[in-house]
């Protein structure tokens, strides 16, 4: 019987393409595995996504990719409402300051996406809704 992540890798081809850097892999995938048992499904489809996604070096990470620390406005295609976030680690977050976790379903859903990229995300309510990246900022440098 397949594992959920290779069923995921198997169905992923109407998903949009995803780029991650390879300095926050490890992070995520860490963060992945120890939600496994509180959050299984929300664990499983974070370590779908980055079975499926495209690991680059940081020098190669595109500038119009959703990454960690990046703010990204985007547009729910039910409503017409954007929205601007910032994706951050689960210690960072603060919904009150916009910084959303990558540990959500919103934060694994906007991870790895390119501008004018649409997916489709089910909300905690179980509503399908489709979602397309309009803005991609990058966070300044560190140093």
């Amino acid at each position: 019987m397949p594992t959920s992540v290779q069923r995921e890798r198997t169905t992923s081809k109407s998903n949009p393409k995803i780029v991650i850097s390879a300095n926050d892999l490890p992070h995520l995938e860490h963060l992945a595995d120890g939600m496994m048992q509180n959050q299984p499904a929300l664990a499983e489809r974070l370590l779908g996504e980055l079975a499926r996604a495209r690991i680059v070096i940081p020098a190669k990470m595109p500038k119009n990719v959703v990454g960690m620390g990046s703010a990204v406005t985007y547009r729910d295609e039910s409503t017409g409402r954007e929205k601007t976030v910032m994706l951050v680690y689960p210690e960072e977050a603060d919904i009150g300051r916009m910084r959303v976790s990558v540990m959500t379903p919103i934060g694994v859903a906007l991870l790895g996406l390119a501008e004018g990229a649409s997916l489709h995300w089910d909300t905690r309510g179980n509503e399908r809704r489709i979602l397309t990246i309009l803005n991609v900022r990058q966070p300044p440098p560190e140093g």
